[in-house]
């Protein structure tokens, strides 16, 4: 049964021979789970490791029944082809039962961040037009708080009984699974996914079936000889963004490489370790900033790590030393973004890593930099490029077809990061095109900030900008321009206060600083740049 994960993988031993099947009909669900179900019944799929330690397995069998009753629900309450399933959760099963549940109706699962407050929350409900919502008792409040203004989002269900809506177990527990799954496309819509840029609101990135499959050359790259019959994976990263999502626990999923959910309220490097040893985790996804923490803290008896992933900033060569020298393993970089995923690595296992470098295309993406005029060009500055088709690349931003058709230039889709390619192919990341911050692993857009920051009654102006920060990478600064009688004692820390509640934790500044006014162009835009600058 073990050699069934081996099965899976798609790269054949000489990697300059790969070339995609994409079928045309294609089901993430029935790839993640229900093929396992029929396989494997038994098989462990999905271990939740509890706040106080409480193990719960799922096995694939139960996982399948789970999301197929859950589908059976969700279209009695007229979910159908296309409609979206928002998902305010943190890491656990019920996620995969959401995920699972929406495709195997046609419809669109939608990951939300369960640090956003209700502006954030209120912009992507209201935009995606959002069904169903499934979250815990601790985020319903923030759902049930903005129904007045969610016309589309008409039913609330919940993991905890007893809030006064629908109970997830309860429900899955009296419906009947449904006959069969709707048959899907590979180019059929799957999941959205909202991610920030520099102007304007938050876009949502529409993804289809078939980008399950552009991001497994990858996990095969990063991950030598995975699946290996006793792996295990797990990350830290929240599974509402796609690096935690996509960059290890849906692939752990069709790999049948058992993935273990735990949710951390707040990153802790000496539990991250007791988990790994405890739960024998041998393959990791690991922003720069967990692993820079994991460096500080004594690693336990009992850590058998193979092999790490990361990506989100730089790892610089102490880094992966430490990861070779310390624990034995290989930790190799990745590169992509949420429009087209996982692009770029390193892979360390073939001699693929050179310093500065992030690594070179995966097999099977197109990758280059390329200039003003599309170009692509070696050894000099240029925008990082994708070129299409590509299974792993989004579909279409949702709603926003100016926003689409600026993100290609012919048939390249920009990154709008800054690079260098060398002619051996190794691809250096310099800067970002724009202004899009890069925290703790986090992608934060300064255009919602700013428009939180300025919906404040004491703020007359705001400027969002990412500071060099040791720990985070960058740190959200905020640059303010007070209104006319504001008494600015305490003033900082009521801002920050103000950007945690609305919008998120993670989004609000970590200094404010007052400034009698901010640098503009001659049309008036922010100069940002020029703030960074200045605070250099």
């Amino acid at each position: 049964m073990d050699d069934a994960g081996r099965d899976r993988r798609i790269l054949p031993p000489d990697r300059a021979a790969f070339a995609w099947d994409i079928p045309d009909r294609l089901n993430i669900a029935e790839r993640c789970c229900d093929s396992w179900a029929a396989l494997a019944p038994d098989r462990v799929a999905l271990r939740h490791v509890g706040a106080n330690g409480a193990v719960t397995d799922w096995t694939y069998a139960a996982l399948k029944d789970a999301s197929d009753r859950l589908a059976a629900a969700l279209a009695a309450r007229g979910v159908g082809r296309g409609e979206r399933v928002a998902l305010l959760l943190s890491q656990g099963p019920e996620v995969m039962l959401g995920h699972f549940a929406a495709m195997k109706l046609g419809a669109v699962s939608l990951p939300l961040f369960t640090l956003f407050g209700p502006e954030a929350l209120r912009f992507r409900l209201a935009d995606s037009a959002a069904k169903v919502a499934i979250t815990d008792g601790a985020n319903l409040p923030k759902l049930t708080g903005l129904r007045d203004d969610l016309p589309d989002l008409e039913h609330l269900l919940c993991t905890d009984p007893g809030q006064g809506v629908p109970a997830l177990d309860a429900l899955v527990a009296a419906t009947d699974p449904i006959a069969r799954s709707v048959d899907t496309a590979a180019d059929d819509p799957a999941m959205m996914i909202y991610t920030s840029g520099t102007t304007g609101p938050p876009k949502g990135v529409l993804h289809a079936h078939r980008f399950l499959l552009g991001h497994l050359p990858c996990m095969e790259v990063n991950h030598a000889d995975l699946p290996l019959p006793d792996d295990v994976g797990w990350t830290p990263a929240d599974w509402a963004w796609i690096g935690g999502l996509m960059d290890l626990a849906m692939p752990s999923l069709y790999y049948g490489v058992r993935l273990i959910s735990h949710r951390m309220r707040k990153f802790d490097a000496g539990a991250a370790w007791d988990l790994i040893a405890r739960e024998r985790v041998t393959r990791l996804f690991l922003p720069p900033a967990a692993l820079r923490a994991m460096r500080t803290v004594p690693v336990p008896q009992g850590v058998a790590v193979r092999s790490i992933g990361s990506g989100g900033e730089a790892l610089g060569a102490d880094l992966i030393g430490w990861g070779r020298e310390t624990l034995g393993a290989e930790i190799n970089e990745l590169y992509g973004q949420t429009e087209c995923n996982l692009v770029v690595a390193s892979d360390a296992a073939r001699g693929v890593q050179k310093q500065g470098y992030m690594g070179r295309a995966v097999p099977g993406h197109d990758v280059a930099v390329i200039d003003a005029g599309g170009t692509p060009v070696l050894d000099q500055l240029g925008e990082i490029a994708v070129r299409q088709p590509d299974p792993g690349m989004f579909l279409r931003y949702w709603n926003r077809p100016e926003k689409t058709a600026e993100k290609f230039a012919g048939d390249w889709m920009r990154t709008g990061d800054l690079g260098r390619m060398d002619r051996d192919g190794y691809v250096a990341f310099v800067s970002r095109d724009d202004d899009v911050i890069n925290s703790s692993g986090y992608r934060i857009g300064p255009s919602e900030i700013e428009g939180c920051l300025c919906a404040h009654p004491a703020v007359a102006a705001a400027a969002v900008v990412g500071l060099p920060d040791a720990q985070r990478g960058e740190a959200v600064t905020a640059f303010v321009v007070l209104a006319g009688g504001v008494d600015p004692a305490d003033i900082e820390a009521t801002l920050i206060d103000h950007v945690r509640s609305a919008l998120s934790p993670h989004m609000a500044p970590r200094a404010v600083h007052l400034r009698d006014s901010l640098p503009v162009t001659a049309t008036g835009k922010i100069m940002r740049r020029a703030l960074r600058d200045d605070s250099a």
